[in-house]
């Protein structure tokens, strides 16, 4: 278990018998959603210093990690998510605009500016509010892939969580709970290295996360988090797995964040540069680029027209987004009963007389 699934390797090439073999069109999608992701992160983090959102907690470095596994999912299948998978929302068919106007809280915000920036839901998509608390998301993915298998739906649940999220007494209920009642669900544990800054040396004395699983009675999978096809595949086995009865994964995605924790953050207090100039040398991005090039699809022009229709895409999103005003005050008032109680009417009736004054 501590060796890594990799897939693709040095030449760009894919082992041919992990090769997951994605069409054309999904080869280039999963590459389009990574670099949308890193794009998004940049532009979203500029906005932030501008004032023009308030919070933002990138993903560079985890885009493999985080986009390919959304990927293998049907369209009745959930994701719980952290905060930092923007990626997975677009895979699961959020609208960009709709991502962008949570980013920004506006009255066009599904959740009127309630949820902190950057912690996105997108119900369509089944894809699930996110929390701040670490690891809280894990027994809610586990409770609802219990409730689908009760129901006998085929349905698949599959939650994200970091390296820090594993020393939560939710990590440990959850996973207790899958392995017990075999509930389909698929555990990505996005191994960055760093919980904030803590580094995973000083959050496990396990030699890996993935060893974990064996402990609940069911498999553990270590995979290179920078290979998207090594992710891909493995998080497909998982999820066919799941859905015909197998019970849970845990998947060790070993990766590394590159940027900040947050916008919040300055790594360069805590951690030694070195290390991320080595990291960055296995980028996500540049490793497919590398098999995308094999392929004979990736080149400098295909990577340029790319670069330029998602920061096109961006722009006109965040130029939408800034035209919306902030949630109209009443929007307090609303979506905590189905039927809005006397005393809570009244209380937002004498908002209005207020404001009226």
């Amino acid at each position: 278990m501590g060796d890594l699934l990799r897939v693709i390797g040095d030449d760009g090439s894919a082992n041919p018998q992990l090769d997951p073999k994605l069409s054309p069109s999904d080869a280039v999608r999963l590459y389009r959603l990574m670099l949308m992701e890193r794009i998004l992160d940049n532009r979203m983090l500029g906005l932030q210093r501008q004032g023009r959102i308030g919070f933002y907690g990138p993903s560079v470095g985890q885009e493999a990690t985080i986009v390919a596994p959304a990927m293998t999912l049907e369209g009745n299948d959930w994701i719980f998510p952290q905060y930092r998978e923007p990626g997975a929302a677009l895979a699961r068919g959020m609208p960009l605009l709709d991502l962008v106007n949570q980013f920004m809280g506006n009255a066009a915000d599904a959740v009127h500016g309630r949820q902190m920036p950057c912690h996105y839901v997108f119900r369509n998509g089944n894809f699930m509010s996110i929390s701040s608390c670490v690891g809280t998301q894990i027994p809610l993915a586990v409770g609802a892939a219990w409730a689908a298998k009760i129901r006998g739906d085929r349905v698949v649940t599959l939650v994200y969580f970091g390296d820090g999220g594993t020393s939560t007494s939710d990590f440990h209920a959850g996973m207790n709970f899958a392995g017990v009642f075999r509930a389909p669900t698929v555990f990505v544990c996005n191994n960055n290295q760093w919980a904030i800054s803590l580094p995973v040396a000083r959050q496990t004395a396990s030699e890996t996360i993935a060893q974990k699983a064996l402990a609940y009675g069911f498999d553990g999978v270590r995979v290179d988090g920078n290979d998207a096809l090594a992710v891909y595949r493995a998080a497909r086995d998982a999820v066919r797995r799941a859905r015909a009865g197998g019970g849970p994964t845990l998947i060790e995605c070993v990766t590394y964040r590159l940027g900040p924790h947050s916008s919040s953050d300055d790594p360069s207090r805590y951690r030694d540069e070195r290390e991320v100039e080595a990291w960055w040398r296995h980028d996500p991005l540049t490793v497919y680029q590398s098999y995308l090039r094999h392929l004979g699809i990736w080149t400098e022009e295909f990577e340029a027209d790319l670069e330029k229709a998602i920061g096109e895409e961006i722009t006109e999103a965040v130029r939408q987004a800034e035209t919306n005003p902030p949630p109209p005050v009443e929007t307090l008032f609303g979506d905590v009963y189905f039927q809005m109680p006397p005393h809570i009417e009244e209380q937002l009736e004498d908002l209005k007389r207020v404001r009226r004054r």
